[in-house]
C-alpha cells in the first residue's frame, strides 16, 4: 500500500540531516518500507514523502517510532492508484 507522509521536523533534528535521515532509512527498512520518492517543501510541512508499506500497522509503527526519537511528526495517508479510485467509484454507484 502507498501512502503520503507530511511531515514536520523537530527544531533538534533539522539541522542533522544525515543523521536524521540515515536513522529513519534503517527503521523503514526494518519494517519493509520502501521510500519511492523524498520531497522537501516551504509551508506548513517541511517534507513530503511517497512510501511503500506492506501493512498500515507498519506504517502506523514507523510513525509512533519516528515520534518517539524526536525526529519530528508525521501525519500518514494512504494514496490510492487511479484504478483503484476508478473502482470505487463504480461500487460507489451500484
Amino acid at each position: 500500500m502507498k501512502y503520503v507522509l507530511l511531515g514536520n521536523l523537530s527544531p533538534e533534528w533539522a539541522s542533522k540531516q544525515s543523521e536524521r535521515t540515515s536513522k529513519a532509512k534503517a527503521k523503514l527498512d526494518k519494517l519493509g518500507i520502501k521510500i519511492e520518492s523524498i520531497h522537501y517543501t516551504q509551508g506548513y510541512y517541511d517534507f513530503v514523502d511517497i512510501v511503500d508499506a506492506p501493512n498500515e500497522a507498519a506504517m502506523l509503527a514507523f510513525s509512533v517510532w519516528y515520534a518517539t526519537q524526536g525526529l519530528g511528526r508525521i501525519q500518514s495517508m494512504p494514496a490510492f492508484d487511479a484504478k483503484t479510485f476508478e473502482t470505487a467509484i463504480k461500487d460507489a454507484a451500484s
